[in-house]
């Protein structure tokens, strides 16, 4: 067995992830990329919908490749009585569930939180749902889009006066599954230091992106502010926007006090640079407009590499907006292990984002392709115990494959 280092500091972790797409799999994958063994259960025939989403290659989504890597699959109907058995089988054993159906969904097939905590007292469950397992919207359908918006994100994606768009990828999933994979880690540790209980963690898509949502309720309740959406500013901070330079757009983060007077230099604007009323947060906000037409003209003229090379020099934050070619393209994402060749069951060798964050003792790593549906179907049914006979039964009855 590789040592700790090599294989990651979740190595032994047993995690049973139930659930499909995104925010559960998500927190799975994370789990696994630090080494935790996990079973992923699919529905024999389809599989998680994840495999036919966005570009397929080979017949399998490149997406997939990238949320299951580092997992095994086992397909169960668990729909069915034998296959719910199995499942529970398999939990038993297990350190965390993870699972992310509509409340209710496992009490009907008999897994409820009282029923899976007398079978593995230590176990730990996580949740994810649209709305949570309580409350009167409980039992509503909830997507990630759903809890972007009603998590208050929406609203401000968006220019003045125009329709709020979405952030362009499924942010509500991914922040209920980083909120989910903390939460994990907090119930391991209260186990292993308060005497072995496990517990529930009950993740909802909208709050999770509501706890992202800094200071936007307070500053509703203490002076009815509803803040309003403000396209690539940040309101309130000054400046800091999008500039268009001629060949596309940088991001410039001038709103630090002394970067502020570095930047009005670098753009040949001292009397900017020097405004007593300018020397605060406060006051540029007060003139924002004039701030942002000055930068803008500044850029407006100049290649983005200029832009960059200029406020670089001045060492004010600025930044380049990314496409997927110029992520792939760049030194300092390579430098950091950011991109990484993963290949495919299929025999593809693949771009993948690398592992995020970094462990200087036990880093995360890349130990196996996302796998085949239920290729770890009879290896993990004869981990759990069970003899080629009562497997090649279960298969025969449909409740593998």
């Amino acid at each position: 067995m590789a040592d700790i280092a090599t294989a990651g500091p979740l190595a032994g972790l047993k995690v049973v992830e139930m659930g499909q797409l995104i925010a559960g799999p998500f927190c799975a994958k994370t789990l696994a990329d630090f080494g935790a063994e996990v079973v992923k259960i699919e529905p024999p025939g389809s599989g998680d919908p994840l495999r036919n989403w966005r570009l397929l290659q080979d017949g399998t989504s490149v997406w997939w490749q990238v949320q299951s890597r580092n997992k095994r699959s086992i397909a169960i109907d668990l729909r069915s009585a034998d296959g719910q058995d199995l499942a529970r089988k398999l939990i038993a054993e297990a350190d965390v569930l993870i699972e992310n159906f509509r409340p209710g969904t496992l009490e009907a097939w008999g897994m409820g939180w009282d029923t899976l905590q007398a079978l593995n007292p230590g176990l730990v469950m996580l949740r994810i749902s649209g709305y949570g397992q309580t409350g009167p919207y409980r039992d509503l359908p909830g997507f990630g889009v759903i809890g972007e918006a009603m998590g208050g994100l929406r609203h401000l994606t968006a220019e003045p006066g125009r329709v709020p768009v979405r952030v362009g990828v499924s942010i509500g999933d991914t922040l209920a599954a980083l909120h989910g994979a903390l939460g994990v880690l907090m119930a391991l540790y209260h186990r292993k230091v308060h005497g072995g209980a496990g517990q529930v963690i009950d993740v909802a898509l909208h709050e999770a992106v509501f706890n992202c949502m800094e200071s936007l309720l307070p500053e509703y309740d203490a002076f009815g502010a509803v803040r309003e959406a403000a396209g690539s500013a940040l309101p309130g901070i000054a400046p800091s926007n999008a500039y268009k330079c001629s060949d596309g757009y940088v991001l410039i983060a001038g709103n630090g006090d002394s970067i502020f007077r570095r930047l009005m230099e670098a753009i040949g604007r001292p009397d900017l640079a020097t405004a007593a009323d300018l020397q605060s947060n406060a006051g540029r906000v007060a003139r924002v407009g004039e701030i942002d037409a000055a930068i803008g003209a500044w850029t407006a003229s100049r290649s983005i590499a200029e832009v960059m090379d200029l406020l670089g020099a001045a060492k004010v934050p600025a930044g380049k907006v990314y496409t997927a070619r110029d992520i792939a393209e760049d030194p300092h994402y390579r430098a950091r292990d950011m991109v990484l060749t993963q290949r495919t069951r299929d025999g593809h060798d693949i771009a993948v984002p690398g592992i995020c964050p970094k462990l200087s003792a036990t880093p995360g790593g890349l130990r196996t392709a996302a796998p085949r549906l239920g290729e770890d179907t009879d290896a993990v049914l004869r981990e759990a115990g069970l003899t080629e006979q009562q497997i090649a039964l279960l298969r025969e009855k449909g409740v593998v494959a």
